[in-house]
């Protein structure tokens, strides 16, 4: 029972970042999230309808590195393809649900 509450306490105290999936943590990083924790938080909700925790990852990166999503489009190969349009997929939830 102790431990129980322990890890419920301690859940409840973890700063938020703590718990923030890659998309959002990548979000709040960004020039384009900085002080926009909510619009970052509504971007990883995308992210959680839209995409595994591989491609959450994948797509983390492409705030740090604009040009890393340019070469993933244009990419030939198939598993770069299909994560492509999951991508799209995530981005066009996000849009409509965090404007």
């Amino acid at each position: 029972m102790k431990k129980t509450l322990f890890a419920l306490a301690a859940a409840t105290l973890m700063p938020a970042f703590a718990q923030a999936g890659p998309v959002e943590k990548a979000c709040l990083r960004s020039d384009r999230g900085a002080g926009k924790s909510s619009l970052c938080a509504c971007i990883q909700g995308a992210a959680d309808a839209t995409l595994t925790g591989r491609d959450q990852r994948r797509a983390a990166n492409f705030f740090e590195d604009p040009d890393a999503a340019q070469q993933m489009r244009v990419s030939k190969g198939a598993s770069d393809s299909a994560f492509w349009r999951r991508y799209q997929a995530f981005g066009q939830t996000a849009e409509a649900y965090c404007g």
